[in-house]
């Protein structure tokens, strides 16, 4: 028997309960969980907005940290939380594509955080091409995969300005390594980056902020998106785009293969056991605390990530 947060009805609050866990299967292994990280997507999936012809009841979570045979693991992907059960358990049956070793030096929490938010960092800023002398704007730049995606694309060399729509949440984006926090909504953002004229826009956010950016960037920039937290439908100039060899370029980690996934996670724990890469904790909630970390994600109450204690 496990504890574990289930989703039994899409739109209902998770319950956490205790369930059996079965031996598992020829092809899978056994890891036992300490701790998991929360994301948007994972609200998305309790609504039922993703992944709802998943079975019910069943287990979310698509994130975590623990020990397989005594060794500290990542585990992640491989359908976790949306087409089987999940990670927010006290221990979870998984192919052993979906466990990752991890690297000394990376503790357990930090690990949790990084299965979305750092390989969501890593990626983006591989497809943009990020190298040294790119000056790099990162929109919601005070959330996980923000706070991540500054402090990485400062270690490739690159100039980086953060964007919130906060200015309490300004101090935890320069703590990552921003030349400049830009405190703006949609409406604001061409004018507050232009002295930066980005030849690299990071986007989790979408809506009017895509268009926006657009219009700021440097001849033959690179956007990336990878989320609409801020509205999923907007209205370009395409003459901007076209005039100045833009590139929009679009990101979605549900695509990636198992072995692009793992590929990924490794180039991500070893940035994170190096410093180069950093995942700001915001708290640490115990599992009985799931749907409060639903509402703080909602609220927008966060500076970096949630992570679950799953003891």
């Amino acid at each position: 028997m496990v504890k574990a947060a289930r989703l039994h009805h899409h739109g209902d609050p998770l319950v956490v309960d205790e369930v059996s866990l079965p031996a598992p299967e020829a092809g899978e292994v056994r890891v036992e969980l300490a701790f998991a990280g929360v994301n948007l997507v994972d609200s998305y999936v309790a609504a039922g907005r993703v992944a709802a012809d998943g079975p019910l009841p069943r287990t979310v979570g698509s994130e975590a940290s623990g020990h397989l045979d005594g060794r500290p693991v990542l585990v992640s992907g491989a359908g976790l939380g949306s087409t089987r059960d999940g990670v927010w358990a006290g221990a979870v049956n998984v192919p052993p594509s979906a466990v990752v070793p991890l690297p000394a030096g990376v503790g357990l929490p930090e690990a949790a955080a990084l299965g979305v938010a750092g390989l969501t960092a890593w990626d983006t800023l591989q497809l943009a091409g990020v190298q040294t002398g790119d000056r790099v704007l990162v929109l919601g730049a005070s959330g996980g995969v923000g706070l991540t995606t500054v402090s990485l694309a400062v270690s490739m060399g690159a100039t980086v300005w953060g964007q919130t729509g906060s200015a309490d949440k300004a101090g935890a984006i320069r703590r990552q390594g921003a030349d400049r926090v830009v405190v703006s909504d949609a409406t604001g953002l061409r004018d507050a980056v232009a002295e930066l004229e980005p030849t690299v826009v990071i986007d989790g956010l979408g809506g009017e902020f895509t268009p926006a950016a657009l219009s700021a960037m440097a001849p033959h920039g690179r956007l990336v998106l990878f989320g609409t937290s801020a509205g999923s439908t907007s209205t370009l100039e395409l003459r901007t785009v076209y005039r100045n060899g833009l590139r929009l370029l679009g990101y979605g980690g549900l695509m990636l293969s198992d072995e692009e996934r793992r590929a990924g996670l490794v180039e991500a724990l070893a940035a994170l056991a190096d410093g180069r890469l950093r995942i700001p904790i915001d708290r640490v909630l115990p599992l009985q605390q799931v749907n409060e970390a639903f509402r703080l994600i909602g609220d927008r109450a966060l500076t970096g990530k949630i992570v679950l204690d799953l003891g």
